[in-house]
Protein backbone atom coordinates (compact mmCIF):
# COMPACT_ATOMS: atom_id res chain seq x y z
CA UNK A 1 0.00 0.00 0.00
CA UNK A 2 1.80 3.56 -1.01
CA UNK A 3 0.97 6.98 0.71
CA UNK A 4 0.09 9.86 -1.91
CA UNK A 5 2.34 12.68 -1.85
CA UNK A 6 0.93 15.83 0.26
CA UNK A 7 -0.30 18.46 -1.85
CA UNK A 8 1.91 21.53 -1.91
CA UNK A 9 1.56 23.92 -0.21
CA UNK A 10 -0.37 27.23 -1.52
CA UNK A 11 2.04 29.82 -3.11
CA UNK A 12 1.31 33.55 -2.48
CA UNK A 13 -0.92 34.19 -5.59
CA UNK A 14 -3.43 30.91 -4.60
CA UNK A 15 -3.53 32.40 -0.65
CA UNK A 16 -4.50 36.12 -1.73
CA UNK A 17 -6.88 34.20 -3.84
CA UNK A 18 -8.32 32.34 -1.03
CA UNK A 19 -8.69 34.82 1.08
CA UNK A 20 -10.31 37.13 -1.63
CA UNK A 21 -12.80 34.52 -2.85
CA UNK A 22 -13.52 34.01 1.35
CA UNK A 23 -14.54 38.11 1.34
CA UNK A 24 -11.42 39.25 2.55
CA UNK A 25 -10.63 42.17 0.31
CA UNK A 26 -9.14 44.93 2.36
CA UNK A 27 -6.39 45.93 4.96
CA UNK A 28 -7.35 46.20 8.71
CA UNK A 29 -4.78 48.41 9.46
CA UNK A 30 -3.26 51.69 8.06
CA UNK A 31 0.31 50.57 8.03
CA UNK A 32 1.57 46.60 7.02
CA UNK A 33 2.90 44.86 10.06
CA UNK A 34 6.40 43.03 9.38
CA UNK A 35 6.10 39.89 11.76
CA UNK A 36 9.68 38.48 10.99
CA UNK A 37 11.30 41.91 12.31
CA UNK A 38 13.70 41.07 14.93
CA UNK A 39 13.53 37.54 14.94
CA UNK A 40 16.26 37.08 17.84
CA UNK A 41 14.80 39.29 19.86
CA UNK A 42 13.43 37.43 23.40
CA UNK A 43 9.97 37.43 24.23
CA UNK A 44 8.84 39.27 26.87
CA UNK A 45 8.43 37.65 30.30
CA UNK A 46 4.63 35.99 31.19
CA UNK A 47 3.37 38.54 33.21
CA UNK A 48 1.20 36.84 36.25
CA UNK A 49 -2.31 36.07 35.86
CA UNK A 50 -4.73 38.36 38.31
CA UNK A 51 -7.25 37.01 40.95
CA UNK A 52 -10.57 36.36 39.38
CA UNK A 53 -12.57 38.97 40.42
CA UNK A 54 -15.48 38.71 42.41
CA UNK A 55 -18.65 37.59 40.60
CA UNK A 56 -20.94 40.47 40.68
CA UNK A 57 -24.66 39.97 41.40
CA UNK A 58 -26.70 39.45 38.03
CA UNK A 59 -28.69 42.56 37.29
CA UNK A 60 -32.13 42.53 34.87
CA UNK A 61 -31.28 43.90 31.52
CA UNK A 62 -32.30 47.04 29.82
CA UNK A 63 -33.96 46.67 26.62
CA UNK A 64 -33.75 49.27 24.25
CA UNK A 65 -32.86 50.04 20.63
CA UNK A 66 -29.40 50.65 21.29
CA UNK A 67 -28.57 47.36 22.82
CA UNK A 68 -24.68 45.30 23.27
CA UNK A 69 -25.61 42.94 20.75
CA UNK A 70 -28.20 43.03 17.67
CA UNK A 71 -31.77 41.90 19.13
CA UNK A 72 -34.16 39.06 17.39
CA UNK A 73 -34.86 40.43 14.13
CA UNK A 74 -38.59 40.97 15.13
CA UNK A 75 -37.49 43.06 17.86
CA UNK A 76 -35.17 44.84 15.67
CA UNK A 77 -37.85 45.68 13.25
CA UNK A 78 -39.99 46.86 15.72
CA UNK A 79 -37.32 49.33 17.04
CA UNK A 80 -36.68 50.16 13.80
CA UNK A 81 -39.60 51.43 13.08
CA UNK A 82 -39.73 53.28 16.20
CA UNK A 83 -36.95 54.79 16.10
CA UNK A 84 -37.12 55.92 12.27
CA UNK A 85 -40.50 57.56 13.18
CA UNK A 86 -39.29 59.92 15.58
CA UNK A 87 -36.69 61.17 13.31
CA UNK A 88 -37.74 64.93 12.35
CA UNK A 89 -35.07 65.88 9.96
CA UNK A 90 -31.86 63.80 7.62
CA UNK A 91 -29.34 64.97 10.21
CA UNK A 92 -31.43 63.69 13.29
CA UNK A 93 -32.46 59.99 11.23
CA UNK A 94 -28.46 59.44 10.45
CA UNK A 95 -27.31 60.02 14.30
CA UNK A 96 -30.10 57.66 15.44
CA UNK A 97 -28.36 55.11 12.73
CA UNK A 98 -25.09 55.82 14.21
CA UNK A 99 -25.93 53.97 17.08
CA UNK A 100 -28.60 52.06 16.03
CA UNK A 101 -27.51 47.96 17.30
CA UNK A 102 -30.06 45.94 15.50
CA UNK A 103 -28.49 45.30 12.00
CA UNK A 104 -25.64 43.11 12.14
CA UNK A 105 -23.70 44.43 9.45
CA UNK A 106 -22.90 47.45 11.34
CA UNK A 107 -20.19 45.06 13.24
CA UNK A 108 -18.44 44.10 10.09
CA UNK A 109 -18.65 46.95 7.95
CA UNK A 110 -15.76 50.18 8.13
CA UNK A 111 -18.58 52.95 8.76
CA UNK A 112 -22.10 54.14 7.66
CA UNK A 113 -22.85 55.06 4.29
CA UNK A 114 -25.64 57.46 4.43
CA UNK A 115 -26.21 59.01 1.86
CA UNK A 116 -24.73 61.65 -1.27
CA UNK A 117 -25.55 64.82 -3.47
CA UNK A 118 -28.36 67.20 -2.53
CA UNK A 119 -31.39 66.20 -0.22
CA UNK A 120 -33.35 68.72 -1.73
CA UNK A 121 -33.41 67.47 -5.09
CA UNK A 122 -36.68 66.70 -7.08
CA UNK A 123 -34.53 63.35 -7.83
CA UNK A 124 -33.67 60.43 -5.50
CA UNK A 125 -31.80 57.56 -6.54
CA UNK A 126 -31.75 54.30 -4.05
CA UNK A 127 -29.52 51.35 -4.67
CA UNK A 128 -29.16 48.03 -2.84
CA UNK A 129 -25.99 48.18 0.08
CA UNK A 130 -22.46 49.87 -0.35
CA UNK A 131 -19.43 47.89 -1.68
CA UNK A 132 -15.18 48.18 -1.29
CA UNK A 133 -15.53 51.66 -1.98
CA UNK A 134 -18.34 53.05 -0.60
CA UNK A 135 -17.35 51.54 2.74
CA UNK A 136 -14.01 53.13 2.77
CA UNK A 137 -15.08 56.17 1.48
CA UNK A 138 -18.71 56.74 3.33
CA UNK A 139 -20.58 57.49 0.29
CA UNK A 140 -22.91 55.75 -1.65
CA UNK A 141 -21.86 54.62 -5.46
CA UNK A 142 -18.26 55.86 -5.25
CA UNK A 143 -17.12 53.01 -7.18
CA UNK A 144 -17.07 51.91 -10.62
CA UNK A 145 -20.59 51.68 -10.89
CA UNK A 146 -20.96 54.90 -9.24
CA UNK A 147 -18.58 56.49 -12.27
CA UNK A 148 -21.32 54.77 -14.70
CA UNK A 149 -24.02 55.97 -12.47
CA UNK A 150 -22.34 60.01 -12.59
CA UNK A 151 -22.11 59.80 -16.41
CA UNK A 152 -26.06 58.34 -16.62
CA UNK A 153 -27.13 61.24 -14.88
CA UNK A 154 -25.23 63.72 -16.43
CA UNK A 155 -27.00 62.38 -19.99
CA UNK A 156 -30.14 64.06 -18.77
CA UNK A 157 -28.92 67.16 -17.63
CA UNK A 158 -28.13 66.30 -13.52
CA UNK A 159 -25.16 65.84 -11.09
CA UNK A 160 -24.68 65.18 -7.28
CA UNK A 161 -25.77 68.61 -6.80
CA UNK A 162 -29.31 67.94 -8.15
CA UNK A 163 -29.90 64.36 -6.86
CA UNK A 164 -30.13 62.50 -4.00
CA UNK A 165 -28.07 58.88 -3.56
CA UNK A 166 -28.78 56.48 -0.94
CA UNK A 167 -29.12 52.84 -0.22
CA UNK A 168 -31.35 50.27 0.82
CA UNK A 169 -29.16 48.93 3.38
CA UNK A 170 -26.35 51.57 4.80
CA UNK A 171 -23.83 49.00 5.88
CA UNK A 172 -21.70 46.65 3.40
CA UNK A 173 -22.12 43.11 3.60
CA UNK A 174 -19.30 41.47 4.03
CA UNK A 175 -17.45 40.51 0.42
CA UNK A 176 -20.19 42.07 -0.98
CA UNK A 177 -22.99 39.36 -0.62
CA UNK A 178 -26.55 40.17 -0.82
CA UNK A 179 -28.25 40.98 2.05
CA UNK A 180 -30.89 38.70 3.40
CA UNK A 181 -34.69 39.57 3.48
CA UNK A 182 -34.29 40.02 7.33
CA UNK A 183 -31.23 42.74 7.12
CA UNK A 184 -33.46 44.44 4.28
CA UNK A 185 -36.52 44.71 6.62
CA UNK A 186 -34.64 45.61 9.24
CA UNK A 187 -33.36 48.70 7.26
CA UNK A 188 -36.31 49.28 5.82
CA UNK A 189 -37.61 51.62 7.92
CA UNK A 190 -34.78 53.84 8.26
CA UNK A 191 -34.55 54.63 4.24
CA UNK A 192 -38.50 54.81 4.04
CA UNK A 193 -38.18 57.58 6.81
CA UNK A 194 -35.41 59.00 4.73
CA UNK A 195 -37.14 59.44 1.43
CA UNK A 196 -39.84 60.79 3.13
CA UNK A 197 -37.67 63.76 4.41
CA UNK A 198 -35.85 64.25 1.48
CA UNK A 199 -39.45 64.10 -0.51
CA UNK A 200 -38.41 64.20 -3.97
CA UNK A 201 -40.72 64.20 -6.95
CA UNK A 202 -39.50 61.13 -8.32
CA UNK A 203 -38.42 58.27 -6.62
CA UNK A 204 -35.99 55.64 -9.10
CA UNK A 205 -34.97 52.13 -7.77
CA UNK A 206 -31.82 51.07 -8.79
CA UNK A 207 -31.54 47.06 -9.30
CA UNK A 208 -34.23 44.33 -8.53
CA UNK A 209 -33.50 44.37 -4.28
CA UNK A 210 -34.40 48.13 -4.22
CA UNK A 211 -37.46 47.75 -5.96
CA UNK A 212 -38.51 44.91 -5.09
CA UNK A 213 -38.10 46.24 -1.00
CA UNK A 214 -39.41 49.68 -1.50
CA UNK A 215 -41.90 49.28 -4.24
CA UNK A 216 -43.06 45.30 -3.58
CA UNK A 217 -42.40 44.43 -6.98
CA UNK A 218 -41.73 40.58 -7.08
CA UNK A 219 -40.87 40.05 -10.68
CA UNK A 220 -37.35 40.72 -11.99
CA UNK A 221 -35.92 44.08 -13.10
CA UNK A 222 -36.20 43.18 -16.53
CA UNK A 223 -40.22 42.71 -16.28
CA UNK A 224 -40.74 45.85 -13.79
CA UNK A 225 -38.15 48.33 -14.92
CA UNK A 226 -39.54 51.39 -17.00
CA UNK A 227 -42.69 52.08 -15.09
CA UNK A 228 -44.05 54.46 -13.15
CA UNK A 229 -45.87 53.32 -9.94
CA UNK A 230 -46.74 55.42 -7.45
CA UNK A 231 -45.31 55.51 -4.14
CA UNK A 232 -46.37 56.92 -0.67
CA UNK A 233 -43.97 59.03 1.38
CA UNK A 234 -46.07 59.11 4.24
CA UNK A 235 -46.65 62.96 3.12
CA UNK A 236 -47.82 62.56 -0.62
CA UNK A 237 -47.40 60.14 -3.31
CA UNK A 238 -44.38 60.33 -6.14
CA UNK A 239 -43.82 58.70 -8.65
CA UNK A 240 -41.33 56.10 -8.87
CA UNK A 241 -39.50 53.87 -11.32
CA UNK A 242 -37.13 50.90 -11.63
CA UNK A 243 -34.07 50.54 -13.33
CA UNK A 244 -31.11 48.68 -13.51
CA UNK A 245 -28.17 48.68 -11.17
CA UNK A 246 -25.42 50.50 -12.38
CA UNK A 247 -23.08 47.50 -11.24
CA UNK A 248 -25.37 45.26 -13.05
CA UNK A 249 -25.29 47.41 -16.68
CA UNK A 250 -21.00 47.04 -16.07
CA UNK A 251 -20.85 43.54 -16.71
CA UNK A 252 -24.65 43.24 -19.00
CA UNK A 253 -23.34 46.31 -21.11
CA UNK A 254 -25.74 45.51 -23.88
CA UNK A 255 -28.48 46.27 -21.35
CA UNK A 256 -27.85 50.08 -21.32
CA UNK A 257 -30.01 50.80 -24.19
CA UNK A 258 -32.72 49.76 -21.87
CA UNK A 259 -31.47 51.64 -19.00
CA UNK A 260 -31.38 54.57 -21.34
CA UNK A 261 -35.36 54.67 -22.74
CA UNK A 262 -35.36 54.24 -18.66
CA UNK A 263 -33.59 57.75 -17.95
CA UNK A 264 -35.37 59.38 -20.49
CA UNK A 265 -38.46 58.95 -19.16
CA UNK A 266 -37.37 60.51 -15.98
CA UNK A 267 -35.84 63.45 -17.68
CA UNK A 268 -39.59 63.42 -19.50
CA UNK A 269 -41.17 63.24 -15.81
CA UNK A 270 -38.58 66.05 -14.38
CA UNK A 271 -39.73 68.21 -17.22
CA UNK A 272 -43.79 67.58 -17.24
CA UNK A 273 -44.21 67.76 -13.18
CA UNK A 274 -44.00 71.16 -11.48
CA UNK A 275 -41.22 71.09 -8.57
CA UNK A 276 -42.78 70.79 -5.13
Amino acid sequence: MSLSAPDPAPNVAQLLAFYLEAGVDCALGEEPVNRLADPDRAPPPPREAPPPPARPMPVAPVLTGFSEGPPAPDAAIASARELARTAPTLEALRDLLEKFDGCALKSTATRLVFADGNPKARVMFVGEAPGRDEDIAGLPFVGRSGQLLDRMIAAIGLDRSTAYIANVIPWRPPGNRTPTPQESQICLPFISRQIELADPDILVCLGGPSSQTLLGFTDGIRKTRGRFIAYNTGKREIRAIATFHPAYLLRSPLEKRLAWRDFLSIKQALAEQPAN
